[in-house]
Protein backbone atom coordinates (compact mmCIF):
# COMPACT_ATOMS: atom_id res chain seq x y z
CA UNK A 1 0.00 0.00 0.00
CA UNK A 2 2.84 2.40 1.03
CA UNK A 3 4.56 1.85 -2.40
CA UNK A 4 0.96 2.12 -4.26
CA UNK A 5 0.69 5.75 -2.28
CA UNK A 6 3.86 6.69 -3.45
CA UNK A 7 3.17 5.49 -7.12
CA UNK A 8 -0.02 7.48 -6.76
CA UNK A 9 1.59 10.88 -5.60
CA UNK A 10 4.49 11.46 -8.16
CA UNK A 11 4.44 13.93 -10.92
CA UNK A 12 3.11 13.08 -14.12
CA UNK A 13 0.71 10.55 -12.14
CA UNK A 14 -2.52 12.07 -13.04
CA UNK A 15 -2.67 11.18 -16.81
CA UNK A 16 -2.05 8.34 -16.78
CA UNK A 17 -4.28 7.19 -13.62
CA UNK A 18 -6.90 8.83 -15.09
CA UNK A 19 -6.74 7.28 -18.47
CA UNK A 20 -6.96 4.01 -16.39
CA UNK A 21 -9.80 5.13 -14.71
CA UNK A 22 -12.13 6.11 -17.30
CA UNK A 23 -10.40 3.50 -19.69
CA UNK A 24 -12.38 1.08 -17.40
CA UNK A 25 -15.36 2.66 -16.47
CA UNK A 26 -16.25 3.10 -20.40
CA UNK A 27 -15.69 -0.57 -21.00
CA UNK A 28 -17.62 -1.69 -17.85
CA UNK A 29 -20.47 0.13 -19.57
CA UNK A 30 -20.09 -1.27 -22.95
CA UNK A 31 -20.17 -4.80 -21.66
CA UNK A 32 -23.53 -3.78 -20.00
CA UNK A 33 -24.17 -1.83 -23.05
CA UNK A 34 -24.12 -5.75 -24.86
CA UNK A 35 -26.04 -7.28 -22.79
CA UNK A 36 -28.86 -4.54 -22.80
CA UNK A 37 -28.22 -3.83 -26.37
CA UNK A 38 -28.67 -0.32 -25.75
CA UNK A 39 -25.00 1.61 -26.68
CA UNK A 40 -27.12 5.23 -25.39
CA UNK A 41 -26.17 4.30 -21.71
CA UNK A 42 -22.90 5.80 -22.74
CA UNK A 43 -24.60 9.08 -22.74
CA UNK A 44 -25.71 8.63 -18.64
CA UNK A 45 -21.83 8.24 -17.68
CA UNK A 46 -20.57 10.87 -19.75
CA UNK A 47 -20.77 13.99 -16.71
CA UNK A 48 -19.32 11.30 -13.92
CA UNK A 49 -16.87 10.12 -16.14
CA UNK A 50 -15.52 13.61 -15.78
CA UNK A 51 -16.11 13.03 -11.90
CA UNK A 52 -13.61 10.48 -11.96
CA UNK A 53 -11.00 12.30 -13.72
CA UNK A 54 -11.92 15.35 -10.95
CA UNK A 55 -11.22 12.59 -7.83
CA UNK A 56 -8.07 10.89 -9.68
CA UNK A 57 -6.64 15.04 -10.00
CA UNK A 58 -7.22 15.56 -6.23
CA UNK A 59 -5.77 12.08 -4.99
CA UNK A 60 -2.90 12.03 -7.11
CA UNK A 61 -1.88 16.04 -7.34
CA UNK A 62 0.33 18.54 -6.08
CA UNK A 63 0.72 19.91 -2.61
CA UNK A 64 -1.94 22.44 -1.99
CA UNK A 65 -5.30 20.68 -0.98
CA UNK A 66 -7.59 23.29 -1.11
CA UNK A 67 -7.41 23.40 -5.37
CA UNK A 68 -7.74 20.21 -5.87
CA UNK A 69 -10.41 19.95 -3.70
CA UNK A 70 -12.07 22.39 -5.12
CA UNK A 71 -12.34 21.56 -8.52
CA UNK A 72 -13.10 17.98 -7.34
CA UNK A 73 -16.47 19.85 -6.19
CA UNK A 74 -17.16 21.96 -9.12
CA UNK A 75 -16.89 19.04 -11.46
CA UNK A 76 -18.33 16.50 -9.34
CA UNK A 77 -21.60 18.68 -8.67
CA UNK A 78 -21.75 19.04 -12.90
CA UNK A 79 -20.96 15.76 -13.57
CA UNK A 80 -23.25 13.85 -10.98
CA UNK A 81 -26.13 16.20 -11.96
CA UNK A 82 -26.02 15.43 -15.82
CA UNK A 83 -25.54 11.92 -15.18
CA UNK A 84 -28.59 12.09 -12.65
CA UNK A 85 -30.65 14.12 -15.35
CA UNK A 86 -29.80 12.20 -18.45
CA UNK A 87 -30.21 8.91 -16.41
CA UNK A 88 -33.49 10.20 -15.32
CA UNK A 89 -34.67 10.32 -18.82
CA UNK A 90 -33.72 7.36 -20.13
CA UNK A 91 -36.14 5.78 -17.49
CA UNK A 92 -38.40 7.85 -18.63
CA UNK A 93 -38.06 7.06 -22.84
CA UNK A 94 -36.46 3.37 -22.82
CA UNK A 95 -34.63 2.30 -26.11
CA UNK A 96 -31.96 3.20 -28.11
CA UNK A 97 -30.98 6.61 -28.90
CA UNK A 98 -32.03 7.17 -32.89
CA UNK A 99 -28.41 8.08 -32.82
CA UNK A 100 -27.14 4.88 -31.95
CA UNK A 101 -30.16 2.74 -33.34
CA UNK A 102 -28.87 3.93 -36.36
CA UNK A 103 -25.59 2.82 -36.51
CA UNK A 104 -26.82 -0.29 -34.88
CA UNK A 105 -28.75 -0.69 -38.24
CA UNK A 106 -25.76 0.15 -40.55
CA UNK A 107 -23.42 -2.24 -39.22
CA UNK A 108 -25.62 -5.12 -37.58
CA UNK A 109 -23.16 -8.14 -37.66
CA UNK A 110 -20.02 -6.38 -35.78
CA UNK A 111 -21.68 -3.50 -34.05
CA UNK A 112 -20.70 -4.72 -30.37
CA UNK A 113 -16.82 -4.27 -31.76
CA UNK A 114 -17.40 -1.47 -33.99
CA UNK A 115 -19.38 0.38 -30.64
CA UNK A 116 -16.32 -0.29 -28.52
CA UNK A 117 -14.20 1.82 -30.65
CA UNK A 118 -16.44 4.91 -31.93
CA UNK A 119 -18.87 5.03 -28.88
CA UNK A 120 -17.00 4.43 -26.08
CA UNK A 121 -13.08 4.87 -26.67
CA UNK A 122 -13.80 7.97 -28.56
CA UNK A 123 -15.65 9.24 -25.62
CA UNK A 124 -13.56 8.24 -22.97
CA UNK A 125 -10.56 10.12 -25.13
CA UNK A 126 -13.06 12.81 -25.53
CA UNK A 127 -12.99 13.17 -21.62
CA UNK A 128 -9.30 12.73 -21.18
CA UNK A 129 -8.80 16.07 -23.58
CA UNK A 130 -11.85 18.45 -22.22
CA UNK A 131 -10.51 17.49 -18.47
CA UNK A 132 -7.38 18.86 -19.26
CA UNK A 133 -7.04 22.05 -16.95
CA UNK A 134 -8.24 19.53 -14.34
CA UNK A 135 -5.80 17.23 -14.72
CA UNK A 136 -2.87 20.09 -15.15
CA UNK A 137 -3.76 21.85 -12.31
CA UNK A 138 -3.72 18.47 -10.24
CA UNK A 139 -0.08 18.79 -10.23
CA UNK A 140 0.10 22.46 -9.88
CA UNK A 141 1.91 23.23 -6.20
CA UNK A 142 0.06 27.26 -6.22
CA UNK A 143 -2.12 27.73 -3.17
CA UNK A 144 -5.78 28.87 -3.75
CA UNK A 145 -6.86 32.26 -3.77
CA UNK A 146 -9.44 34.66 -4.70
CA UNK A 147 -8.06 35.18 -8.07
CA UNK A 148 -10.63 31.63 -9.04
CA UNK A 149 -13.49 33.77 -7.95
CA UNK A 150 -14.02 35.02 -11.79
CA UNK A 151 -13.61 30.89 -12.91
CA UNK A 152 -16.37 30.48 -9.82
CA UNK A 153 -18.76 32.91 -11.20
CA UNK A 154 -18.44 31.44 -15.12
CA UNK A 155 -19.35 28.09 -13.67
CA UNK A 156 -21.87 28.82 -11.40
CA UNK A 157 -23.98 30.85 -14.78
CA UNK A 158 -23.57 28.09 -16.66
CA UNK A 159 -24.43 25.79 -14.18
CA UNK A 160 -27.45 27.45 -13.80
CA UNK A 161 -28.14 27.60 -17.09
CA UNK A 162 -27.76 23.79 -17.78
CA UNK A 163 -29.76 22.79 -14.96
CA UNK A 164 -32.78 25.86 -15.02
CA UNK A 165 -32.86 24.88 -19.33
CA UNK A 166 -32.62 21.25 -18.63
CA UNK A 167 -36.04 21.02 -15.94
CA UNK A 168 -37.51 23.43 -17.89
CA UNK A 169 -37.74 21.21 -20.72
CA UNK A 170 -38.93 18.53 -19.09
CA UNK A 171 -41.76 19.75 -17.50
CA UNK A 172 -42.56 21.11 -21.09
CA UNK A 173 -42.36 17.67 -22.17
CA UNK A 174 -44.33 16.37 -19.34
CA UNK A 175 -47.50 18.11 -20.43
CA UNK A 176 -49.47 16.51 -23.17
CA UNK A 177 -50.74 19.59 -24.54
CA UNK A 178 -47.36 20.70 -25.53
CA UNK A 179 -46.82 17.18 -27.68
CA UNK A 180 -45.56 17.99 -31.50
CA UNK A 181 -44.80 21.77 -29.85
CA UNK A 182 -41.59 24.00 -29.35
CA UNK A 183 -40.05 25.14 -26.35
CA UNK A 184 -39.87 28.74 -26.36
CA UNK A 185 -39.94 29.23 -22.69
CA UNK A 186 -38.08 30.67 -19.63
CA UNK A 187 -34.55 30.45 -21.12
CA UNK A 188 -35.67 28.55 -24.12
CA UNK A 189 -36.94 31.94 -25.22
CA UNK A 190 -33.08 33.54 -25.97
CA UNK A 191 -31.44 30.62 -26.89
CA UNK A 192 -32.41 27.44 -28.78
CA UNK A 193 -30.29 25.78 -26.65
CA UNK A 194 -29.37 27.11 -22.73
CA UNK A 195 -28.58 23.55 -21.40
CA UNK A 196 -25.39 23.40 -24.19
CA UNK A 197 -24.78 27.07 -23.90
CA UNK A 198 -24.56 26.35 -19.80
CA UNK A 199 -22.26 23.28 -20.40
CA UNK A 200 -19.86 25.62 -22.02
CA UNK A 201 -19.65 27.80 -20.00
CA UNK A 202 -19.06 25.39 -17.29
CA UNK A 203 -16.25 23.97 -18.93
CA UNK A 204 -14.73 27.75 -19.57
CA UNK A 205 -15.46 28.74 -16.06
CA UNK A 206 -12.80 25.32 -14.85
CA UNK A 207 -10.81 26.57 -17.08
CA UNK A 208 -10.46 29.80 -15.69
CA UNK A 209 -10.25 28.35 -11.79
CA UNK A 210 -7.47 25.91 -13.50
CA UNK A 211 -5.71 28.50 -14.54
CA UNK A 212 -5.92 30.69 -11.82
CA UNK A 213 -4.86 27.64 -9.40
CA UNK A 214 -1.44 26.99 -11.43
CA UNK A 215 -3.23 25.43 -14.89
CA UNK A 216 -1.02 25.93 -17.94
CA UNK A 217 -3.03 28.35 -20.23
CA UNK A 218 -3.12 26.05 -23.42
CA UNK A 219 -5.23 23.55 -21.38
CA UNK A 220 -7.54 25.65 -23.21
CA UNK A 221 -8.06 23.17 -25.65
CA UNK A 222 -10.17 21.35 -23.07
CA UNK A 223 -12.87 23.33 -23.03
CA UNK A 224 -13.01 24.62 -26.68
CA UNK A 225 -13.00 21.21 -27.74
CA UNK A 226 -16.06 20.42 -25.27
CA UNK A 227 -17.63 24.23 -27.11
CA UNK A 228 -16.72 22.61 -30.65
CA UNK A 229 -18.87 19.48 -29.99
CA UNK A 230 -21.59 21.14 -28.42
CA UNK A 231 -21.51 23.62 -31.76
CA UNK A 232 -20.61 21.89 -34.35
CA UNK A 233 -20.50 17.97 -33.72
CA UNK A 234 -22.86 15.91 -31.36
CA UNK A 235 -25.07 18.91 -29.63
CA UNK A 236 -26.69 21.74 -31.86
CA UNK A 237 -25.56 20.46 -35.38
CA UNK A 238 -26.56 16.87 -34.60
CA UNK A 239 -30.23 17.68 -32.64
CA UNK A 240 -31.11 20.63 -35.69
CA UNK A 241 -29.75 18.29 -38.47
CA UNK A 242 -33.44 17.14 -39.38
CA UNK A 243 -35.87 18.66 -36.03
CA UNK A 244 -37.43 21.13 -38.89
CA UNK A 245 -38.67 18.16 -40.66
CA UNK A 246 -39.92 16.48 -37.33
CA UNK A 247 -41.74 19.28 -35.37
CA UNK A 248 -44.00 22.27 -36.96
CA UNK A 249 -42.77 25.68 -35.95
CA UNK A 250 -39.49 24.64 -35.32
CA UNK A 251 -37.56 26.86 -38.57
CA UNK A 252 -39.86 29.64 -37.48
CA UNK A 253 -38.06 29.55 -33.63
CA UNK A 254 -34.22 28.97 -35.52
CA UNK A 255 -35.47 32.66 -37.42
CA UNK A 256 -36.07 34.41 -34.33
CA UNK A 257 -34.01 32.89 -31.50
CA UNK A 258 -30.62 32.43 -31.03
CA UNK A 259 -29.05 29.54 -32.04
CA UNK A 260 -26.05 29.46 -28.56
CA UNK A 261 -25.05 32.42 -26.79
CA UNK A 262 -28.29 33.79 -25.30
CA UNK A 263 -30.13 36.91 -26.86
CA UNK A 264 -33.27 38.80 -27.04
CA UNK A 265 -35.72 36.75 -29.70
CA UNK A 266 -35.91 38.48 -33.16
CA UNK A 267 -39.12 40.56 -33.88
Amino acid sequence: MAVFAVVLRSPGAVLPIAAAAVGFVMVVVWIASIALKDASIVDVVWGPAFAVVALVAAIAGGDDAGRRWLLLALTALWGLRLGLHVGRRKLSEPGEDRRYARMRGRHPGGFALRSLVVVFASQAVLVLVVSLPLQVAGQSHRALSAAVAPGVLVYVVGLLFEAIGDEQLRRFRLDPANRGRVMDRGLWRYTRHPNYFGDACVWWGLWLVAVQAGGAWWTAVGPLVMTLLLVRVSGKALLERDIGERRPGYREYVRRTSGFVPWPPRR
